[in-house]
């Protein structure tokens, strides 16, 4: 659904460019975040109907930020996607545990994750 705003959180500059690129081109009002910090700070102001959630962060990772945005009656219905290089046996479960509704893995298949980011956004919005 082009237009939805969409917050990236990844500490891998790369990454970050490559996903607001992809984002950006299919219409999403991307924004990014380097740090899960970053992403609470952004989150006051910011209201993403996605956020796609790198969980090898500094500081915060990625499974205690989802924790927190489930925990937050004003975050608790954002569609979270967990981003990850590390998919070892059991990853996508913890993910999916921490609260988020999605799992892809990283390199990106760029021909693949807007389409998938479209069906999550879809689900959300028949589930509301």
């Amino acid at each position: 659904m082009p237009g939805e705003p969409i917050l990236i959180v990844d500490d891998n500059p790369t990454n970050l460019k490559l996903l607001m690129y992809l984002l950006t081109a299919k219409g999403y009002q991307a924004r990014t975040a380097k740090d899960a910090e970053e992403a609470l700070v952004m989150l006051q102001t910011f209201r993403p109907r996605l956020l796609l959630l790198d969980l090898q962060l500094p500081g915060m990772d990625g499974l205690t930020l989802a924790r927190s945005l489930r925990a937050d009656s004003t975050t608790r219905d954002l569609v979270i996607v967990a981003v990850t290089a590390h998919a070892m046996k059991g990853d996508e479960e913890a993910a999916i545990e921490a609260g988020c509704d999605g799992f892809v893995t990283k390199p990106i298949d760029t021909r693949d994750l807007p389409r998938r980011i479209a069906e999550y956004l879809a689900r959300s919005t028949e589930d509301h």
